[in-house]
């Protein structure tokens, strides 16, 4: 059976357990605790030298541990749903999308909650090197941030999804954007209702609750 170690209230882990939840997918799963730094001792780096979550090992023994590779694998161990596009356009779509959204919405919440959290000092980037904290980079994620929220309500204006005819990988990342940026009191503005409408339909799903 594939294993996941993971860290239910980590927005990085949710995308995984979504897309395993979609795709009707069974795992083992090992919470490691990284409020107490479960990620750093050496039982948990010796799966992953990089003290992050999710991290999924695969029966052959085999750990892989970035959303986007963990999601490729899962999608050729099972085609459907179409998580990843059903042709050649399809998955350069949701690729595209979903790496607008992790570039665009993800990464700036990461540098509000990074850069300003007090349980953050010195680690302002995941993973064991110690960071110290750089207060304009918050300053930056939340001038930011609301120019993407409405690039995205554009772009759903008219649409059921982010990409294509189908529910995908991109519309599981935005969804994980738009709840963890409530952490950092920046989420998208009410007036943005193509966007909220469509956070509605995703958050209705079952597996969103993964």
């Amino acid at each position: 059976m594939l294993t996941l170690y993971d860290y239910t209230p980590a927005p990085s882990p949710r995308r995984t357990r979504i897309f395993l939840a979609e795709k009707n997918i069974d795992v083992a799963n090992v919470q490691i605790d990284l409020r107490a730094g479960e990620q750093f001792n050496d039982q948990f780096r010796a799966v992953n030298p990089r003290s992050t979550v999710p991290a999924l090992k695969l029966e052959s023994g085999i750990i892989l541990t970035e959303n986007l590779a963990i999601a490729d694998y899962l999608n050729n161990l099972r085609p459907d749903p179409p998580l990843m596009g059903h042709d050649a356009v399809s998955r350069a779509e949701v690729l595209q999308w979903n790496s607008r959204i992790e570039m665009g919405g993800l990464m700036a919440v990461a540098e509000i909650l990074r850069n300003t959290s007090k349980g953050m000092i010195d680690r302002a980037l995941p993973g064991a090197l110690k960071l110290p904290q750089i207060p304009a980079l918050a300053e930056r994620g939340r001038l930011r941030l609301p120019e993407f929220y409405k690039h995205m309500n554009r772009h759903l204006e008219g649409r059921e999804f982010i990409a294509g005819d189908h529910y995908s990988l991109a519309d599981i990342t935005l969804l994980v954007t738009v709840d963890f940026s409530a952490w950092v009191k920046a989420s998208p503005d009410q007036n943005l209702t193509h966007l909220w409408r469509w956070h509605s339909m995703a958050s209705a799903r079952p597996a969103s609750k993964a």
